[in-house]
């Protein structure tokens, strides 16, 4: 049975805060995510969340987060934020060691779908570091198109503390 056909999805609950931001930390920042391909751990430090954030968003009437589940285990999240007619996706994780399993790929079909059935979002945003050009060509695979829009990494230790001078954002784009 292939990996994706396990999944379910479902909004979370403000009592998962704490789990959610700690799965979004493993998947991001140290050690814990460099089993797999999504880690930022050699451009940052630092937390990517914490459980305040996080119970902000899922409270948030503009925001929710996703959770996939597998086999009723929650094993990845993301954040969608309405924004006029499109939605901004963020904090895309799934659990380090089951990422390169197509999880991810199916996940965003779904975050993409629920952002046009709640929201009726015409358009998915969102911001990648420019220095993963692998996550860009991820990205770029589904349908997203880079928009040129750049602009730096925030300078604020709870975004993350970077590790390379000139870390940037450039937004990409896909029309739903």
């Amino acid at each position: 049975m292939k990996p994706e056909s396990q999944l379910s999805f479902r909004k979370a609950v403000v009592e998962e805060a704490a789990f959610i931001s700690r799965l979004v930390n493993s998947a991001y920042r140290g050690d814990s995510s460099k089993a797999g391909w999504t880690s930022e751990a050699d451009l940052l430090d630092g937390q990517r969340t914490d459980e305040q954030e996080t119970q902000s968003l899922i409270q948030d009437e503009h925001s929710m987060i996703l959770l996939c589940l597998q086999n009723g285990e929650a094993i990845g999240s993301v954040l969608l934020q309405k924004k006029q007619d499109a939605a901004y996706l963020g904090m895309f994780v799934v659990r380090p060691e089951l990422q390169g399993n197509g999880i991810g790929k199916h996940f965003l079909q779904i975050a993409e779908l629920t952002a046009q059935q709640e929201w009726g979002s015409r358009k998915i945003i969102m911001s990648v570091i420019t220095l993963r050009p692998e996550l860009l060509a991820f990205y770029q695979r589904r349908g997203y198109r880079r928009t040129g829009e750049v602009f730096p990494f925030p300078d604020d230790p709870a975004a993350g503390i970077p590790k390379v001078a000139k870390l940037q954002f450039e937004m990409l784009e896909k029309d739903l």
